[in-house]
């Protein structure tokens, strides 16, 4: 069985269902088991809100409340908490068992607080997604939000919080996920960091031109760095108006990137629940459709491996030698 890890999920919050029964939602323990999805990165995702003192307490609050409630989906047995790359590929060996990770996404839970990478790291949260839909206190987003005052740009890139932001999520072993940033930060974030940056659920704008997607500049700033692309199944990504995309234009989007800057560079993901399921992959219980997309594009075992857990793996590797 491939060693399969979709490495961004939402989770419904608050009263989340219980997933290891059948659930309305994209992903739950019974789909992934269906469709031989092994492991996923559930993310404790933080809407754009006031950047005072309250809203940043009270984002910081629901982040950290939501890493406790993913890790407890965890029963230490079929369900195993990986908070390393080492237990996460000791689970790929065990036959059957599923994986659980976190990460956050939006750096607004962080507020002005540099301490939180390091506490998000002891809760297990793997990666930090520097901004959401709107700037915040740490860098400019790549979708602005007028109705909360944003303009175009804000800091330029990377504000200087951001930047010294940068430096905590390295000295705390934390992935630097630059999906949903503006380009500039996006490039300046690549270029500060002393481990290699990631977007987790993203695209190529030269197939699809989305503020979300990554351009070629932005691709081979990646390559350049040692990063890592992780094509997403969110339809508008992939394919703008009708008919609806399909697992074989995410699979055009991967070979587009993989043309681009190298198999290494390049892995999968679908966002769903929060926003991703396309024709062929609606939700965990299809992964295989992606899979035989990708076969009938030409890839073999070996760079499906890759594609699915192996360059992350490789990544976050670096990023936590870096650290220790």
């Amino acid at each position: 069985m491939l060693p399969t890890l979709d490495t961004h999920i939402d989770i419904r919050w608050p009263n989340p269902p219980d997933p290891t029964g059948e659930t309305p939602l994209r992903v739950d323990f019974p789909k992934m088991q269906k469709g031989g999805l092994r492991a996923g990165i559930f993310v404790a995702y933080l809407p754009q809100g006031p950047r005072d003192a309250a809203g940043h307490a009270a984002a910081a609050e629901r982040a950290e409340a939501m890493l406790r409630h993913i890790r407890s989906r965890a029963d230490g047995k079929q369900r195993r908490f990986c908070a390393s790359s080492a237990e996460l590929e000791a689970l790929f060996e065990t036959p059957a068992a599923q994986g659980v990770l976190s990460a956050v996404e939006n750096g607004y839970a962080m507020g002005h607080d540099l301490a939180a990478p390091a506490r998000w790291k002891a809760l297990g949260a793997c990666y930090l997604t520097l901004t959401h839909n709107g700037h915040n206190e740490l860098a400019d987003s790549a979708i602005p939000r007028p109705e909360l005052g944003d303009g175009p740009a804000e800091h330029g890139g990377l504000s200087a919080l951001g930047r010294q932001a940068v430096a905590a999520l390295n000295q705390a072993g934390m992935l630097i996920d630059i999906s949903h940033v503006a380009k500039s930060a996006m490039l300046q974030a690549a270029e500060l960091s002393r481990a290699p940056v990631l977007a987790t659920h993203t695209a190529c704008r030269a197939l699809c031109d989305h503020p979300r997607n990554l351009d070629d500049e932005q691709l081979d700033a990646l390559k350049q760095t040692g990063g890592l692309a992780q094509i997403t199944a969110v339809t508008s990504f992939l394919k703008p108006g009708r008919p609806l995309p399909t697992v074989a234009d995410m699979a055009a989007h991967v070979e587009y990137a993989v043309n681009r800057i190298g198999l290494a560079h390049v892995g999968l993901s679908s966002d769903f629940d929060g926003g991703g399921g396309l024709t062929g992959w609606r939700d965990a219980s299809e992964t295989q459709g992606l899979t035989q997309a990708l076969r009938d594009r030409g890839y073999d075992d070996a760079a499906l491996r890759l594609l699915w857990s192996g360059n992350f793996l490789r990544v976050w590797k670096a990023t936590e030698a870096l650290a220790s």
